[in-house]
């Protein structure tokens, strides 16, 4: 996610807008830029650090500007593409956090007026569209650009005419910091705290002015609204993690915007660089550690929906297996795009003549350039060690692939297709209702403590999430943990069974209920404590285990996303029950770049 700075007051622009900027690092970006307002208006930006930029800036006297990091979700990360954007009579400067899902539409519109561009990037449409209501008055000008807007932003303009800053907000987050003779717009909290630490929260669907002597903000229809100063209490490491006592919980907190962000302008078009899932046979999918659980979910899921038949292998095992054809489509997932063996795999696939595909988090990593197609996950920066939000954007990734080739294939009517894309319009809420039951998952700690083993059951679809959960456990809290499919118990693991070794059993109501409901009941005859992850409602599950997590009720196809998000959050509490680092778990590493 990019971080946003702006300022107006009584300093040297500059100084406050690089200061800030740097308090945004810690998200995440492979950019960054400033425009400062002096006798013009003076734009900067660079591929690459704050550092390199601040060692370009001359010196300018300006007292307003913005600043901006970028992580790049349009374009590849060059100077061209970093922010801020101008207009065409380079009057208007535009910083820009977000997604802009008609940004096509509106750029063949504005370049048919005569307006030029010169990046790749959504973002650039704002400033030509603010310039072309400008008439004096920045504020009113930016209130009828974003009537045009479909999508989410978080937006602060400059304009070298006048002596204020303009903000807007919608569905991405936007801070107001409040101090005497100056004051400052930030996406986040640390931006601000070195100079202020009295903020407005800014709030959906509304405009903010700023200037010197004060702040107003205006609802979408022009009208003033009232707004107290809020005090922060929080350390500058407190303010990075959002108030989250640890990254991994902000982390999986962010998933129903980061869900959001993953869906948004890819319900309708899903870009495969010419790629048509329809003339596969057979797809691949590759990957290592959660990345490969994504790929064995997604087995079921593109099967499911698509009717293809689908091989989930593990990225190290890969140069091993059968070969590939022109015939083959490989889909390689990694969150970082620097993963030695899925790289090494993608190689091998390329090699073997074989079409690819990559879901990364990282544009411009090293994956996206081995591959002829890259669907970006779009989770934003992921900074504990355990994948949570990149690992649930994956899955929305590989629906929107299984929703491609169904369609191509005929595999479903329009009207099932439909109906299938507004269920994963609804993720973010059933997601938001797991994670509004956080407390109450909380309690549930008490059935590990002291154990040194645990086993994560389930069948079909929710085998890999069981696979997953148990990786979470082991990951984070130290606890030797297995997922398995429930029906393999019996072939071996039964015998490690004891008083002291709990289950977590997935059983939602899909057709393999009935058999998992008789695993359960086969382990609780061994004493081991179970418990369940069942779809709310389900009040017959109580009678055969010790405890349940009930999950909004979804279609089973979709129901690996909520039920994750509880089980991230049972690792997390285990955790942090057990006085475990969660962030830095001992021996690992977030990208792992060696074979």
């Amino acid at each position: 996610m990019c971080g946003i700075v702006g300022y107006i007051g009584w300093r040297r622009a500059i100084d406050p807008l690089i200061a800030s900027l740097k308090k945004l690092e810690y998200r995440g970006y492979d950019s960054a830029g400033i425009a400062v307002i002096g006798s013009d208006l003076y734009v900067y930006k660079t591929e690459g650090t704050i550092d390199k930029l601040e060692k370009m800036l001359p010196n300018i006297d300006g007292n307003f500007g913005i600043a901006h990091t970028r992580w790049a979700t349009h374009g590849k990360p060059t100077d061209y593409n970093a922010h801020p954007m101008v207009d065409c009579k380079g009057e208007i400067a535009v910083v820009h956090n977000g997604i802009i899902e008609n940004y096509r539409e509106l750029k063949e519109e504005l370049m048919a007026r005569g307006h030029k561009f010169t990046s790749e990037t959504d973002t650039e449409v704002i400033p030509h569209l603010i310039e072309e209501s400008y008439n004096g008055d920045l504020l009113k000008a930016c209130m009828e650009a974003v009537k045009k807007l479909r999508g989410t932003y978080a937006i602060v303009a400059i304009s070298k005419n006048e002596e204020r800053l303009v903000a807007a907000r919608k569905e991405n987050p936007l801070i107001v910091g409040v101090a005497e003779g100056e004051n400052f717009v930030a996406s986040d909290i640390p931006a601000l705290l070195k100079y202020t630490r009295r903020v407005m929260y800014v709030m959906d669907g509304e405009f903010v002015d700023v200037r010197k002597d004060g702040v107003r903000i205006y609802d979408s229809e022009g009208n003033i609204v009232q707004r107290d100063c809020v005090e922060v209490d929080l350390s500058i490491e407190d303010a990075e993690k959002g108030g989250y006592e640890h990254f991994m919980l902000k982390e999986i907190f962010e998933q129903p915007r980061a869900i959001r962000d993953s869906l948004l302008g890819r319900i309708a078009e899903l870009e495969l660089n010419g790629i048509v899932l329809a003339d596969y046979d057979i797809i691949k999918i590759i990957g290592c550690g959660t990345s490969y659980h994504a790929g064995l979910v997604g087995k079921y899921i593109i099967e499911g929906i698509a009717d293809v038949p689908v091989i989930a292998e593990m990225a190290s095992e890969y140069r091993y297996s059968s070969k590939e054809s022109e015939d083959s489509l490989v889909i390689l997932i990694s969150q970082s795009g620097e993963t030695a063996d899925t790289l090494a795999a993608a190689r091998e696939a390329r090699r073997r003549g074989a079409r690819t595909v990559a879901i990364t988090n990282v544009m411009g990593s090293s994956l996206t350039r081995e591959a002829d197609a890259v669907i970006y996950t779009r989770a934003g920066i992921e900074i504990g060690v355990a994948a949570t939000k990149s690992f649930t954007t994956q899955l929305i990734t590989l629906y929107l692939i299984a929703l491609r080739a169904a369609e191509e294939r005929g595999a479903l009517t329009p009207g099932e297709i439909e109906e299938y894309k507004n269920k994963l319009r609804l993720l973010p809420h059933n997601v938001a209702q797991v994670l509004d039951r956080a407390d109450i998952i909380k309690r549930k700690v008490e059935m590990f403590d002291g154990v040194h083993s645990a086993f994560f059951i389930g069948r079909h679809i929710n085998y890999p999430i069981a696979l997953e959960g148990a990786l979470k456990m082991k990951e984070i809290s130290y606890i030797h943990a297995e997922g398995y499919p429930a029906g393999e118990l019996k072939h071996g693991p039964l015998a490690l069974l004891t008083e002291k070794t709990p289950i977590v059993a997935i059983a939602v109501k899909d057709h393999t209920y009935d058999k998992m409901i008789g695993n359960i009941r086969e382990v609780s005859a061994r004493s081991s404590p179970v418990l369940g992850v069942a779809f709310d409602g389900d009040r017959n599950i109580q009678k055969f285990v010790d405890d349940v997590i009930y999950v909004p009720e979804v279609e089973p196809v979709l129901s690996p996303v909520p039920v994750i998000v509880a089980l991230q959050l049972l690792a997390y509490y285990v955790a942090k029950d057990r006085g475990c680092p969660i962030d830095k778990p001992r021996n690992l590493a977030k990208s792992v770049t060696v074979e």
